[in-house]
């Protein structure tokens, strides 16, 4: 452990979405944050806000390269999450995975320092066994256009693993679900982010498939909360560990509830479904409720209200009646409400 009064902590890919809130809940711990991200999805706006902070510290820097720093725990959330930006670039994102967990795994080994990989629901693939279990071993097509992502997450749980076993490393596995909130970018294609833009502009709902798969949507406050206590648990712990509401709901529905809650007038319009979307997709929470004592606490409608009002901010769009309120704080955590 440093000597240093206070904990330094690297988050790798720290100014993207999820990310930079992980940013923000440790600088209010105490922490020092090292944010390092090569802006490759990442935006500068999501920590604008933490650059005059006496605490944090940007670095731009790609992980698929080494990097020689000195601190106390490591977030490795580094990679384009969105099929949009992880099929844009295939090679790449594997590079990110793969290289970026050597490289990140080969620090923590050095450092001797605890490190946590943002893994994926994505593992489980279009999975046969619904709700997922961590012992699920999925159904992925290590071929097809999402592979980079999916098979490059499977990867990186390897290695972190073997790193474990062999060099007796300190690792920690999350897998984490579908996760919304404010800070989302408009362009990245997740559903939550394209129903709200969508709605907000009146133009058309773009629903792939019948409607009928299913998502489990966690707010990003529940999600961080959850890293935070994975990263505590005793250096013999290492996961994986689901991360997500298992509160299930059809994509249709969503689509609905964002149309009312935007007062929008927009139609839905109806895609076929894109090669190896999963139909069904919801955790099975029960490792992360023993032991890590945790369980989302932010409901669906709440945590939409705080988005679609931070998309209103960004995108400059009136708020509907409905939604308008004094001004806040941007990402100010709703009231919480049970989820489950």
């Amino acid at each position: 452990m440093s000597r240093r009064t206070r904990e330094r902590i690297l988050v790798t890919g720290g100014a993207g979405f999820l990310g930079s809130h992980l940013c923000d809940r440790l600088l209010a711990a105490g922490a020092e944050v090292l944010c390092v991200d090569n802006f490759y999805t990442g935006d500068r706006d999501n920590i604008v806000h933490l650059l005059r902070h006496p605490r944090f510290e940007l670095m731009r820097h790609d992980i698929t390269f080494p990097l020689y720093v000195e601190v106390d725990r490591i977030y490795n959330l580094a990679c384009p999450a969105s099929p949009v930006h992880y099929q844009n670039d295939p090679v790449q994102t594997l590079k990110t995975c793969v290289h970026g967990a050597i490289n990140m795994l080969g620090l923590a080994k050095r450092l001797r320092v605890p490190i946590l990989q943002a893994s994926t629901s994505e593992v489980y693939g279009d999975p046969a066994v619904h709700p997922q279990p961590e012992d699920y071993r999925g159904h992925v097509n290590p071929i097809g256009p999402r592979a980079c992502y999916d098979e490059g997450k499977r990867c990186a749980e390897t290695l972190f693993s073997d790193y474990h076993r062999q060099h007796r490393v300190p690792v920690k596995i999350a897998r984490i679900f579908n996760t919304y909130g404010p800070r989302m970018a408009a362009d990245d294609g997740r559903v939550v982010s394209n129903f709200v833009v969508q709605a907000l502009r009146h133009e058309a709902i773009t629903l792939y498939g019948d409607g009928t798969q299913t998502r489990a949507f966690c707010y990003v406050d529940d999600l961080v909360e959850g890293l935070i206590r994975l990263m505590a648990t005793p250096d013999d712990f290492t996961g994986p560990v689901n991360l997500g509401n298992p509160a299930e709901i059809t994509v249709e529905e969503l689509a609905r509830r964002i149309v009312a809650l935007t007062d929008s007038h927009s139609a839905i319009e109806y895609r076929p479904l894109p090669a190896d979307d999963p139909v069904q997709r919801c955790p099975d929470i029960r490792l992360a409720q023993t032991t890590l004592n945790w369980s989302p606490r932010i409901d669906l409608d709440a945590g939409l209200r705080e988005t679609v009002c931070d998309f209103c901010e960004r995108l400059d769009v009136d708020p509907p009646a409905t939604l308008r309120m004094p001004a806040r704080s941007r990402g100010r955590r709703p009231a919480a409400r049970s989820a489950v």
